[in-house]
Protein backbone atom coordinates (compact mmCIF):
# COMPACT_ATOMS: atom_id res chain seq x y z
CA UNK A 1 0.00 0.00 0.00
CA UNK A 2 3.03 2.56 0.82
CA UNK A 3 4.82 1.65 -2.73
CA UNK A 4 1.14 2.39 -4.43
CA UNK A 5 1.15 5.95 -2.52
CA UNK A 6 3.97 6.48 -3.13
CA UNK A 7 4.49 6.20 -7.15
CA UNK A 8 0.86 8.04 -7.33
CA UNK A 9 2.37 11.12 -5.58
CA UNK A 10 5.26 11.17 -7.25
CA UNK A 11 3.05 11.58 -10.54
CA UNK A 12 0.93 14.12 -8.73
CA UNK A 13 3.97 16.19 -7.98
CA UNK A 14 5.69 15.66 -11.36
CA UNK A 15 3.27 18.51 -13.60
CA UNK A 16 4.10 20.75 -10.29
CA UNK A 17 7.92 20.24 -10.39
CA UNK A 18 7.31 21.11 -14.28
CA UNK A 19 5.66 24.42 -13.43
CA UNK A 20 7.79 25.43 -11.05
CA UNK A 21 11.06 24.80 -13.26
CA UNK A 22 12.56 22.51 -11.58
CA UNK A 23 12.86 20.06 -14.24
CA UNK A 24 12.17 19.34 -17.95
CA UNK A 25 10.70 16.41 -19.32
CA UNK A 26 13.35 14.00 -20.07
CA UNK A 27 13.16 12.23 -23.33
CA UNK A 28 11.69 8.53 -23.29
CA UNK A 29 14.21 7.51 -25.15
CA UNK A 30 17.44 5.22 -23.51
CA UNK A 31 19.84 7.55 -22.22
CA UNK A 32 23.36 6.69 -22.55
CA UNK A 33 25.52 7.29 -19.47
CA UNK A 34 26.95 9.88 -20.37
CA UNK A 35 23.86 11.90 -20.72
CA UNK A 36 22.97 10.81 -17.48
CA UNK A 37 26.15 12.15 -15.40
CA UNK A 38 25.57 15.57 -16.88
CA UNK A 39 22.27 15.62 -15.68
CA UNK A 40 22.16 17.82 -12.33
CA UNK A 41 20.38 19.74 -9.50
CA UNK A 42 20.74 23.21 -9.86
CA UNK A 43 23.35 24.10 -7.79
CA UNK A 44 24.61 27.95 -8.39
CA UNK A 45 28.24 28.97 -8.30
CA UNK A 46 29.24 32.17 -6.67
CA UNK A 47 27.81 34.62 -9.07
CA UNK A 48 26.35 32.39 -11.23
CA UNK A 49 22.52 32.82 -11.66
CA UNK A 50 20.47 30.72 -9.88
CA UNK A 51 17.39 30.25 -12.27
CA UNK A 52 19.17 28.88 -14.77
CA UNK A 53 17.05 25.69 -15.54
CA UNK A 54 18.85 22.21 -16.61
CA UNK A 55 17.77 18.48 -16.74
CA UNK A 56 18.01 16.44 -13.97
CA UNK A 57 16.48 13.04 -13.91
CA UNK A 58 13.15 13.14 -12.59
CA UNK A 59 13.53 9.81 -10.59
CA UNK A 60 16.23 10.82 -8.60
CA UNK A 61 14.18 13.97 -7.82
CA UNK A 62 11.34 12.32 -7.01
CA UNK A 63 12.79 9.77 -4.48
CA UNK A 64 15.04 12.45 -3.02
CA UNK A 65 11.57 14.94 -2.59
CA UNK A 66 9.17 12.08 -1.63
CA UNK A 67 11.82 10.74 1.56
CA UNK A 68 12.55 14.80 2.46
CA UNK A 69 8.71 15.37 2.21
CA UNK A 70 8.00 11.92 4.48
CA UNK A 71 10.50 12.60 6.86
CA UNK A 72 9.40 15.92 7.98
CA UNK A 73 5.89 14.57 8.03
CA UNK A 74 6.84 11.68 10.63
CA UNK A 75 9.54 13.65 12.91
CA UNK A 76 8.38 17.52 13.15
CA UNK A 77 3.77 17.16 12.75
CA UNK A 78 2.91 14.02 12.98
CA UNK A 79 3.94 11.79 16.01
CA UNK A 80 3.92 11.92 18.96
CA UNK A 81 7.57 11.41 21.18
CA UNK A 82 7.00 8.13 23.51
CA UNK A 83 8.65 10.29 26.44
CA UNK A 84 6.27 13.20 26.89
CA UNK A 85 3.54 12.38 24.53
CA UNK A 86 3.61 15.71 22.30
CA UNK A 87 4.14 16.38 18.90
CA UNK A 88 6.13 18.85 17.97
CA UNK A 89 2.89 21.97 17.92
CA UNK A 90 1.60 20.70 21.39
CA UNK A 91 5.44 21.13 22.68
CA UNK A 92 5.97 24.13 21.58
CA UNK A 93 2.57 25.98 22.45
CA UNK A 94 2.95 24.55 26.12
CA UNK A 95 6.39 25.71 26.03
CA UNK A 96 6.13 29.15 24.53
CA UNK A 97 2.99 29.49 26.81
CA UNK A 98 5.14 28.93 30.05
CA UNK A 99 7.75 31.16 28.85
CA UNK A 100 4.84 33.77 28.11
CA UNK A 101 4.10 33.27 32.08
CA UNK A 102 0.92 31.97 31.45
CA UNK A 103 0.74 29.93 34.49
CA UNK A 104 -2.61 28.98 36.44
CA UNK A 105 -2.49 31.70 38.56
CA UNK A 106 -2.49 34.13 35.92
CA UNK A 107 -5.23 35.74 34.09
CA UNK A 108 -6.18 34.48 30.69
CA UNK A 109 -5.01 35.80 27.12
CA UNK A 110 -6.36 36.27 24.18
CA UNK A 111 -5.94 32.67 21.91
CA UNK A 112 -4.67 34.75 19.30
CA UNK A 113 -1.77 35.81 21.16
CA UNK A 114 -0.41 32.72 22.12
CA UNK A 115 -1.08 31.70 18.48
CA UNK A 116 0.76 34.30 17.12
CA UNK A 117 3.72 33.89 19.44
CA UNK A 118 3.76 30.10 18.53
CA UNK A 119 3.60 30.74 15.10
CA UNK A 120 6.38 33.97 14.81
CA UNK A 121 8.74 31.86 16.75
CA UNK A 122 8.83 27.88 16.99
CA UNK A 123 6.00 27.22 14.80
CA UNK A 124 5.87 28.33 11.01
CA UNK A 125 3.19 26.74 10.12
CA UNK A 126 -0.37 27.59 9.61
CA UNK A 127 -2.46 29.33 12.62
CA UNK A 128 -5.01 26.93 12.75
CA UNK A 129 -3.33 24.15 13.11
CA UNK A 130 -1.87 25.62 15.91
CA UNK A 131 -4.79 26.72 17.15
CA UNK A 132 -6.70 23.11 16.24
CA UNK A 133 -3.88 21.84 18.59
CA UNK A 134 -4.20 24.58 21.72
CA UNK A 135 -8.19 24.12 21.78
CA UNK A 136 -7.66 19.80 21.94
CA UNK A 137 -5.25 20.24 24.62
CA UNK A 138 -8.19 22.58 26.36
CA UNK A 139 -11.12 19.89 25.67
CA UNK A 140 -12.42 17.85 28.77
CA UNK A 141 -14.10 15.52 26.43
CA UNK A 142 -10.67 14.61 24.57
CA UNK A 143 -8.39 15.04 26.74
CA UNK A 144 -8.32 12.59 29.95
CA UNK A 145 -6.22 15.46 32.00
CA UNK A 146 -6.00 19.00 30.05
CA UNK A 147 -3.18 20.53 30.11
CA UNK A 148 -4.87 23.93 28.67
CA UNK A 149 -7.22 26.22 30.67
CA UNK A 150 -9.34 27.73 27.95
CA UNK A 151 -12.27 30.65 29.05
CA UNK A 152 -14.46 30.85 26.29
CA UNK A 153 -16.38 28.99 23.70
CA UNK A 154 -13.71 25.66 22.81
CA UNK A 155 -16.14 23.54 21.11
CA UNK A 156 -18.00 21.06 22.22
CA UNK A 157 -18.49 16.87 20.52
CA UNK A 158 -21.22 18.26 18.27
CA UNK A 159 -19.43 21.98 17.28
CA UNK A 160 -16.04 23.49 16.54
CA UNK A 161 -15.21 26.57 19.07
CA UNK A 162 -14.91 30.43 18.59
CA UNK A 163 -12.27 31.88 16.56
CA UNK A 164 -9.26 32.68 18.30
CA UNK A 165 -9.80 36.34 18.80
CA UNK A 166 -12.45 35.38 20.67
CA UNK A 167 -11.27 32.87 23.10
CA UNK A 168 -8.47 33.19 25.92
CA UNK A 169 -6.49 30.69 27.64
CA UNK A 170 -3.81 30.18 29.90
CA UNK A 171 -1.70 26.67 31.26
CA UNK A 172 -3.54 24.20 33.26
CA UNK A 173 -2.07 23.35 36.52
CA UNK A 174 -1.57 20.03 35.20
CA UNK A 175 0.10 21.52 32.23
CA UNK A 176 3.49 22.88 34.82
CA UNK A 177 4.09 19.22 35.18
CA UNK A 178 5.03 19.30 31.68
CA UNK A 179 7.38 22.15 31.56
CA UNK A 180 8.24 23.71 35.23
CA UNK A 181 11.89 21.54 35.12
CA UNK A 182 12.79 22.56 31.39
CA UNK A 183 15.18 25.22 32.77
CA UNK A 184 16.99 23.02 35.14
CA UNK A 185 18.54 21.45 32.33
CA UNK A 186 16.56 18.62 32.60
CA UNK A 187 15.81 18.31 28.42
CA UNK A 188 17.84 19.27 25.27
CA UNK A 189 17.60 22.36 23.45
CA UNK A 190 18.28 22.92 19.76
CA UNK A 191 17.88 26.18 17.47
CA UNK A 192 14.62 26.66 16.43
CA UNK A 193 12.84 27.19 12.49
CA UNK A 194 15.37 30.47 11.79
CA UNK A 195 18.25 30.03 14.07
CA UNK A 196 17.31 33.19 16.97
CA UNK A 197 16.14 31.32 19.46
CA UNK A 198 16.04 27.41 21.64
CA UNK A 199 13.30 25.51 22.00
CA UNK A 200 13.21 21.85 23.79
CA UNK A 201 13.42 18.76 21.90
CA UNK A 202 11.59 17.02 24.89
CA UNK A 203 9.53 18.01 27.87
CA UNK A 204 10.55 16.97 31.19
CA UNK A 205 6.83 15.32 31.78
CA UNK A 206 6.03 14.09 35.05
CA UNK A 207 3.69 11.63 34.33
CA UNK A 208 3.10 9.35 31.41
CA UNK A 209 1.13 12.21 28.98
CA UNK A 210 0.89 9.29 26.13
CA UNK A 211 -0.78 6.90 27.90
CA UNK A 212 -3.10 9.02 29.84
CA UNK A 213 -4.22 11.47 27.03
CA UNK A 214 -3.73 9.94 23.99
CA UNK A 215 -3.10 10.91 20.80
CA UNK A 216 -3.99 10.93 17.02
CA UNK A 217 -1.87 11.49 13.88
CA UNK A 218 -1.51 10.19 10.09
CA UNK A 219 2.01 11.14 9.13
CA UNK A 220 3.01 9.34 5.64
CA UNK A 221 3.19 5.33 5.29
CA UNK A 222 2.33 5.44 8.84
CA UNK A 223 -0.51 6.08 11.46
CA UNK A 224 -0.75 6.54 15.22
CA UNK A 225 -3.75 5.93 17.44
CA UNK A 226 -3.69 5.90 21.24
CA UNK A 227 -6.49 5.62 23.69
CA UNK A 228 -6.29 7.58 26.99
CA UNK A 229 -6.08 5.91 29.76
CA UNK A 230 -7.39 7.07 34.06
CA UNK A 231 -3.93 8.99 35.40
CA UNK A 232 -4.14 6.86 38.86
CA UNK A 233 -4.16 3.37 37.20
CA UNK A 234 -1.20 4.45 35.06
CA UNK A 235 0.95 5.75 37.81
CA UNK A 236 0.50 2.72 40.07
CA UNK A 237 1.55 0.35 36.89
CA UNK A 238 4.63 2.70 36.19
CA UNK A 239 5.42 2.46 39.93
CA UNK A 240 5.06 -1.44 39.89
CA UNK A 241 7.22 -1.88 36.78
CA UNK A 242 10.04 0.65 38.42
CA UNK A 243 10.32 -1.88 41.77
CA UNK A 244 9.63 -4.90 40.12
CA UNK A 245 11.52 -4.56 35.92
CA UNK A 246 10.33 -7.95 35.15
CA UNK A 247 6.70 -7.35 35.72
CA UNK A 248 4.67 -9.22 32.76
CA UNK A 249 1.95 -7.44 30.81
CA UNK A 250 -0.91 -9.43 33.16
CA UNK A 251 0.63 -8.07 36.09
CA UNK A 252 0.39 -4.67 34.72
CA UNK A 253 -2.88 -5.03 33.66
CA UNK A 254 -4.23 -5.77 37.33
CA UNK A 255 -3.11 -1.85 37.48
CA UNK A 256 -4.58 -1.08 33.87
CA UNK A 257 -7.38 -3.24 32.53
CA UNK A 258 -7.92 -0.88 30.14
CA UNK A 259 -8.35 2.94 28.44
CA UNK A 260 -10.75 5.34 30.47
CA UNK A 261 -12.31 7.63 28.37
CA UNK A 262 -12.96 11.10 29.17
CA UNK A 263 -16.44 10.39 27.96
CA UNK A 264 -17.13 7.93 29.77
CA UNK A 265 -19.17 5.00 27.90
CA UNK A 266 -18.51 0.81 28.30
CA UNK A 267 -15.66 -0.95 26.51
CA UNK A 268 -16.84 -4.73 25.40
CA UNK A 269 -13.90 -6.63 24.01
CA UNK A 270 -11.28 -7.27 26.99
CA UNK A 271 -9.54 -9.56 24.29
CA UNK A 272 -8.56 -6.97 21.54
CA UNK A 273 -7.37 -4.99 25.01
CA UNK A 274 -4.85 -7.22 25.95
CA UNK A 275 -3.88 -7.78 21.95
CA UNK A 276 -3.18 -3.55 21.70
CA UNK A 277 -1.15 -3.47 25.09
CA UNK A 278 0.84 -6.83 23.87
CA UNK A 279 1.37 -5.83 20.33
CA UNK A 280 0.86 -2.08 20.11
CA UNK A 281 -2.39 -3.17 18.12
CA UNK A 282 -5.56 -3.98 18.97
CA UNK A 283 -9.53 -3.25 18.68
CA UNK A 284 -12.40 -2.97 20.91
CA UNK A 285 -15.66 -2.00 21.21
CA UNK A 286 -17.03 1.60 23.13
CA UNK A 287 -20.65 1.42 24.20
CA UNK A 288 -22.64 4.25 25.19
CA UNK A 289 -23.68 3.94 28.73
CA UNK A 290 -27.67 3.78 29.28
CA UNK A 291 -30.81 3.40 31.38
CA UNK A 292 -33.93 1.41 30.43
CA UNK A 293 -36.34 3.23 33.09
CA UNK A 294 -40.41 4.57 32.65
CA UNK A 295 -40.38 8.31 31.25
CA UNK A 296 -44.31 8.60 31.70
CA UNK A 297 -47.02 6.81 33.47
CA UNK A 298 -47.40 4.62 30.25
CA UNK A 299 -43.99 4.68 28.31
CA UNK A 300 -40.69 2.89 29.27
CA UNK A 301 -37.65 4.86 27.47
CA UNK A 302 -34.24 3.91 27.06
CA UNK A 303 -31.82 7.22 28.82
CA UNK A 304 -28.57 7.52 27.21
CA UNK A 305 -26.24 9.29 29.62
CA UNK A 306 -23.01 8.74 28.10
CA UNK A 307 -21.93 8.10 24.68
CA UNK A 308 -18.42 6.76 23.13
CA UNK A 309 -15.39 8.73 22.73
CA UNK A 310 -15.70 11.31 19.87
CA UNK A 311 -19.21 11.15 19.67
CA UNK A 312 -21.74 13.56 20.32
CA UNK A 313 -25.36 13.51 20.96
CA UNK A 314 -26.45 15.64 18.01
CA UNK A 315 -24.87 12.83 15.73
CA UNK A 316 -26.75 9.97 17.56
CA UNK A 317 -30.10 11.78 17.23
CA UNK A 318 -30.00 12.29 13.41
CA UNK A 319 -28.76 9.17 12.44
CA UNK A 320 -31.51 7.98 14.60
CA UNK A 321 -34.44 10.00 13.76
CA UNK A 322 -33.58 8.63 9.83
CA UNK A 323 -33.16 4.58 11.03
CA UNK A 324 -37.05 5.57 12.17
CA UNK A 325 -37.75 7.63 9.30
CA UNK A 326 -36.51 4.57 7.05
CA UNK A 327 -37.98 1.97 9.08
CA UNK A 328 -35.17 0.72 9.76
CA UNK A 329 -35.65 0.90 13.35
CA UNK A 330 -39.17 0.24 14.66
CA UNK A 331 -40.59 1.17 18.51
CA UNK A 332 -39.21 4.53 18.75
CA UNK A 333 -42.26 7.23 19.27
CA UNK A 334 -39.97 10.44 20.28
CA UNK A 335 -36.31 10.85 20.28
CA UNK A 336 -35.69 13.89 23.18
CA UNK A 337 -32.06 15.81 23.71
CA UNK A 338 -31.75 17.03 27.07
CA UNK A 339 -28.23 17.27 26.83
CA UNK A 340 -26.08 20.55 28.82
CA UNK A 341 -23.13 21.71 29.78
CA UNK A 342 -24.22 21.04 33.55
CA UNK A 343 -26.25 17.84 33.54
CA UNK A 344 -24.01 16.76 31.03
CA UNK A 345 -25.01 14.21 28.12
CA UNK A 346 -28.63 13.13 28.80
CA UNK A 347 -31.17 11.70 25.29
CA UNK A 348 -34.56 10.29 26.25
CA UNK A 349 -35.52 7.56 23.37
CA UNK A 350 -39.49 6.92 24.06
CA UNK A 351 -40.57 3.67 23.01
CA UNK A 352 -44.20 2.90 21.75
CA UNK A 353 -45.96 0.18 23.62
CA UNK A 354 -45.93 -3.58 22.97
CA UNK A 355 -41.62 -3.15 21.96
CA UNK A 356 -38.96 -4.82 24.30
CA UNK A 357 -36.76 -2.36 25.36
CA UNK A 358 -33.73 -5.06 25.17
CA UNK A 359 -34.50 -5.64 21.48
CA UNK A 360 -34.49 -1.99 20.40
CA UNK A 361 -31.43 -1.49 22.34
CA UNK A 362 -30.03 -4.00 20.44
CA UNK A 363 -30.71 -2.69 17.40
CA UNK A 364 -29.21 0.86 18.61
CA UNK A 365 -26.26 -0.52 19.20
CA UNK A 366 -26.31 -2.56 16.29
CA UNK A 367 -27.29 0.42 13.31
CA UNK A 368 -26.03 3.47 15.45
CA UNK A 369 -22.72 5.43 17.12
CA UNK A 370 -24.54 3.86 20.30
CA UNK A 371 -21.43 1.25 19.74
CA UNK A 372 -17.96 2.59 17.71
CA UNK A 373 -15.18 0.63 17.42
CA UNK A 374 -11.98 2.07 18.43
CA UNK A 375 -8.67 0.58 17.27
CA UNK A 376 -5.45 0.88 18.84
CA UNK A 377 -2.30 1.77 16.74
CA UNK A 378 0.38 2.89 19.16
CA UNK A 379 3.18 3.91 17.07
CA UNK A 380 5.35 6.38 18.37
CA UNK A 381 9.25 7.81 18.38
CA UNK A 382 11.65 6.56 20.19
CA UNK A 383 15.48 7.68 20.09
CA UNK A 384 13.85 9.47 16.63
CA UNK A 385 12.99 6.27 15.14
CA UNK A 386 8.74 5.02 15.18
CA UNK A 387 8.21 2.31 16.94
CA UNK A 388 5.29 0.05 17.82
CA UNK A 389 4.94 -0.33 21.15
CA UNK A 390 3.25 -2.27 23.94
CA UNK A 391 1.87 -1.13 27.39
CA UNK A 392 5.33 -2.29 29.20
CA UNK A 393 7.77 -0.68 27.04
CA UNK A 394 5.45 2.77 26.70
CA UNK A 395 6.09 2.42 30.56
CA UNK A 396 9.41 1.60 30.43
CA UNK A 397 10.26 4.70 28.14
CA UNK A 398 8.59 7.08 30.55
CA UNK A 399 10.86 5.91 33.40
CA UNK A 400 14.24 5.74 31.26
CA UNK A 401 13.21 9.61 30.84
CA UNK A 402 12.30 10.40 33.62
CA UNK A 403 15.29 8.71 35.63
CA UNK A 404 17.64 11.04 32.87
CA UNK A 405 15.53 13.98 34.06
CA UNK A 406 15.58 13.61 37.73
CA UNK A 407 18.98 12.75 37.46
CA UNK A 408 19.97 15.61 35.20
CA UNK A 409 18.22 17.87 37.72
CA UNK A 410 19.95 16.47 40.63
CA UNK A 411 22.75 17.45 38.91
CA UNK A 412 22.20 21.33 38.14
CA UNK A 413 20.71 21.46 41.89
CA UNK A 414 24.09 20.00 43.65
CA UNK A 415 26.20 22.61 41.13
CA UNK A 416 23.86 25.40 41.55
CA UNK A 417 24.35 24.90 45.64
CA UNK A 418 27.86 24.55 45.64
CA UNK A 419 29.11 27.50 43.66
CA UNK A 420 26.34 29.27 46.40
CA UNK A 421 27.91 27.48 49.16
CA UNK A 422 31.33 29.08 47.93
CA UNK A 423 29.74 32.50 47.99
CA UNK A 424 28.54 32.27 51.16
CA UNK A 425 32.39 30.67 52.75
CA UNK A 426 33.78 33.66 51.23
CA UNK A 427 31.32 36.13 52.57
CA UNK A 428 31.94 34.26 56.23
CA UNK A 429 35.40 35.42 56.04
CA UNK A 430 34.65 38.63 55.07
CA UNK A 431 32.40 39.60 57.25
CA UNK A 432 34.56 38.78 60.62
CA UNK A 433 36.38 42.30 59.80
CA UNK A 434 33.77 44.10 57.79
CA UNK A 435 35.76 47.40 58.38
CA UNK A 436 39.12 46.01 56.68
CA UNK A 437 36.71 44.74 53.12
CA UNK A 438 35.66 48.42 53.27
CA UNK A 439 39.27 49.74 54.14
CA UNK A 440 41.05 47.45 51.30
CA UNK A 441 37.71 49.05 49.02
CA UNK A 442 38.48 52.36 49.49
CA UNK A 443 42.03 52.58 49.47
CA UNK A 444 42.33 50.57 46.24
CA UNK A 445 43.02 52.36 42.58
CA UNK A 446 40.92 50.09 40.60
CA UNK A 447 38.79 47.42 41.04
CA UNK A 448 41.76 44.83 40.25
CA UNK A 449 43.74 46.31 42.96
CA UNK A 450 40.32 45.77 44.98
CA UNK A 451 40.18 42.37 44.33
CA UNK A 452 43.99 41.59 44.57
CA UNK A 453 43.98 42.76 48.12
CA UNK A 454 41.12 40.71 49.15
CA UNK A 455 41.92 37.62 47.97
CA UNK A 456 45.04 38.51 49.81
CA UNK A 457 43.90 39.83 53.08
CA UNK A 458 41.19 36.53 53.47
CA UNK A 459 42.81 34.06 51.08
CA UNK A 460 39.31 34.41 48.89
CA UNK A 461 38.98 32.96 45.67
CA UNK A 462 38.38 35.00 42.31
CA UNK A 463 34.40 34.27 42.40
CA UNK A 464 34.42 35.15 45.96
CA UNK A 465 36.29 38.47 45.73
CA UNK A 466 34.41 39.55 42.64
CA UNK A 467 30.66 38.34 44.53
CA UNK A 468 31.86 41.15 47.55
CA UNK A 469 32.79 43.97 44.93
CA UNK A 470 30.14 43.77 42.91
CA UNK A 471 27.78 43.02 46.26
CA UNK A 472 25.48 46.59 47.36
CA UNK A 473 27.27 48.41 50.55
CA UNK A 474 23.97 48.25 51.91
CA UNK A 475 23.55 44.51 51.34
CA UNK A 476 27.21 43.98 53.14
CA UNK A 477 26.72 45.60 56.12
CA UNK A 478 23.20 44.42 57.15
CA UNK A 479 24.36 40.72 56.59
CA UNK A 480 24.38 38.51 59.61
CA UNK A 481 26.96 36.03 59.98
CA UNK A 482 24.18 33.99 62.25
CA UNK A 483 21.79 33.45 59.21
CA UNK A 484 24.74 33.24 56.96
CA UNK A 485 26.26 30.57 59.22
CA UNK A 486 22.55 28.93 58.62
CA UNK A 487 22.70 29.19 55.17
CA UNK A 488 26.00 27.16 54.84
CA UNK A 489 24.78 24.38 56.46
CA UNK A 490 21.52 23.88 54.91
CA UNK A 491 23.36 24.30 51.73
CA UNK A 492 25.55 21.27 52.47
CA UNK A 493 23.07 19.32 53.37
CA UNK A 494 21.27 20.00 50.37
CA UNK A 495 24.74 19.01 48.29
CA UNK A 496 25.30 15.75 50.64
CA UNK A 497 21.69 14.91 49.66
CA UNK A 498 22.20 15.34 45.93
CA UNK A 499 25.34 13.87 45.95
CA UNK A 500 23.81 10.22 47.34
CA UNK A 501 21.04 10.49 45.35
CA UNK A 502 23.57 10.58 41.92
CA UNK A 503 25.09 7.65 43.32
CA UNK A 504 22.69 5.01 43.69
CA UNK A 505 20.57 4.03 40.85
CA UNK A 506 17.80 2.53 43.32
CA UNK A 507 17.63 5.98 45.37
CA UNK A 508 17.16 7.74 41.56
CA UNK A 509 14.45 5.22 41.15
CA UNK A 510 12.79 5.27 44.71
CA UNK A 511 12.64 9.60 43.78
CA UNK A 512 10.99 8.89 40.50
CA UNK A 513 8.57 6.51 42.32
CA UNK A 514 7.51 8.80 45.36
CA UNK A 515 7.28 12.09 42.67
CA UNK A 516 4.90 9.88 40.44
CA UNK A 517 3.27 8.92 43.90
CA UNK A 518 2.45 13.07 44.63
CA UNK A 519 1.50 13.41 40.87
CA UNK A 520 -1.43 11.05 41.13
CA UNK A 521 -2.44 12.48 45.17
CA UNK A 522 -3.17 15.45 43.51
CA UNK A 523 -4.85 14.55 40.22
CA UNK A 524 -5.87 10.96 40.02
CA UNK A 525 -9.66 10.72 39.61
CA UNK A 526 -11.62 7.82 39.35
CA UNK A 527 -12.33 5.96 35.77
CA UNK A 528 -15.29 6.61 33.98
CA UNK A 529 -15.25 3.60 31.56
CA UNK A 530 -17.04 0.58 32.64
CA UNK A 531 -14.97 -2.47 31.37
CA UNK A 532 -17.55 -5.64 30.53
CA UNK A 533 -17.21 -8.79 28.93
Amino acid sequence: MCRNYRSKTASQSLTFLLLLGRITPVSKKPESKASKKTAKVVGPKPGEYAGKIVDIDVSSEMSESFLEYAYSVIYSRALPDARDGLKPVHRRILHQMADMGLRPERAHVKSARVVGEVMGKLHPHGDGAIYDALVRMSQSFSMRLPLIDGHGNFGSLDAGPAAMRYTEARLASAAMLMVEEADENTVDFASNYDGQLLEPQVLPAAFPNLLVNGTTGIAVGMATNMAPHNLGEVIAATKHLIETPNATLKQLMKFIPGPDFPTGGELVGKEGVFEAYQTGKGAFKVRAKVEISKVTSRKVGITITELPFNIGPEKVVEKISDLVKAKKIQGISDIIDLTDGQQGTKVVIELKNGFEPEEVLANLYRLTPLEDAFSINAVALVGGKPRTLGLKEFLQVFINHRIEVVTRRSNFRKDKATARLNLVDGLLKAIIDIDKVIKIIRGSDDANAAKAALIKGFKLSDEQAIYILDMPLRRLTKMSKLELESEQKELKATIAALTALLKSDDALRKQVSDELTEVSKKYATERRTKLID
